[in-house]
């Protein structure tokens, strides 16, 4: 059996930072994506999601230093998670993004090609 981890969101970003390690441009960003549904009045409701994105430099990725608030994005990767021990001493767990290709326009339904 083939396994598979692979994630595709379309969305807007909120916070980004940046960081270079060694020759490499990193960007870390988190990312909205909106699920919209009819409430029980028939009412439409807005569920938010946010998505932690890890982009590294490289062949194929876009210039990420153009990766701003506010812009939409596509993004294709994989799921990762981490378990580290906060500053409060319980053992946390995150889950984040790896892209493997990010595109600044809306485009249509592509494959992933991880």
């Amino acid at each position: 059996m083939e396994q598979l981890n692979r994630i595709e969101l379309r969305g807007n970003v909120g916070n980004v930072r940046f960081s270079d390690v060694g020759d490499s441009r990193v960007a870390r960003f988190s990312l909205a994506t909106n699920f919209i549904y009819k409430g029980r009045e028939g009412d439409a409701v807005i569920e938010t999601t946010w998505h932690n994105i890890v982009a590294w430099s490289g062949k194929g990725m876009p210039d990420l230093s153009k990766i701003e608030k506010g812009i939409p994005l596509y993004v294709c990767g994989r799921l990762r998670s981490a378990k580290f021990t906060g500053n409060d001493g319980t053992e946390k767990q995150i889950y984040e993004v790896v892209a493997s290709r990010i595109a600044f326009e809306d485009p249509s339904p592509m494959q992933c090609g991880l």
